[in-house]
């Protein structure tokens, strides 16, 4: 199964090199959004005065889609555009599934995500889904013990929830979820 994977690059721009790390970081963002794959970049800019520390959230649908834009040659010359202005080589993390649904990368300016409006996603999400998937699997499978109804209801919750529902609908509210 084709897993969304989120890779989180922190780089340290040289002082005085930031309005051209931003020109370089504009263009890179505008590059990338044509390769197949690609969901999209969330940027963690460093307060005014601060350690001068970027965090870009690469998101991709598939390993293998990251796979592609890592060997592409909009990668490589990328790095060697950009190797003038950082002081040291990008720290990489990568991640999937249930583990950054609302966690921005350690150490980013960032707000953390309201823990309020965290539990208001998760409770919509989670009560449509037990009322929806529920139905259907009560229908599909009338005839199974309820424990049987419950572990495929759940499966599929827990599925559609990593995979599909969480990773688009926290792109869509996170200025909302963040303010």
């Amino acid at each position: 199964m084709n897993e969304p994977v989120t890779v989180v690059v922190t780089r340290r721009v040289k002082a005085g090199r930031q309005a051209e790390y931003e020109a370089w970081l504009t263009q890179l963002l505008r590059d990338v959004t044509a390769l197949p794959g690609y969901l999209g970049t969330t940027v963690h800019r460093p307060p005014p005065g601060g350690p001068r520390e970027y965090t870009s959230v690469f998101r991709f649908d598939s390993i293998a889609s990251l796979r592609a834009f890592e060997s592409s040659d909009l990668r490589r010359h990328a790095l060697q555009a950009v190797s003038s202005l950082v002081e040291a080589d990008a720290a990489w993390r990568q991640l999937s599934g249930l583990e950054f649904w609302f966690s921005p990368p350690a150490g980013t300016v960032v707000p953390q995500p309201s823990r309020a409006r965290m539990a208001i996603v998760m409770v919509v999400v989670v009560y449509a889904l037990v009322l929806s998937i529920g139905q259907l699997v009560g229908v599909a499978l009338a005839g199974a013990p309820s424990a049987m109804r419950l572990l495929v209801t759940i499966v599929i919750e827990v599925a559609l929830m990593t995979w599909v529902i969480m990773p688009r609908l926290t792109r869509v509210l996170a200025r909302w979820i963040y303010r």
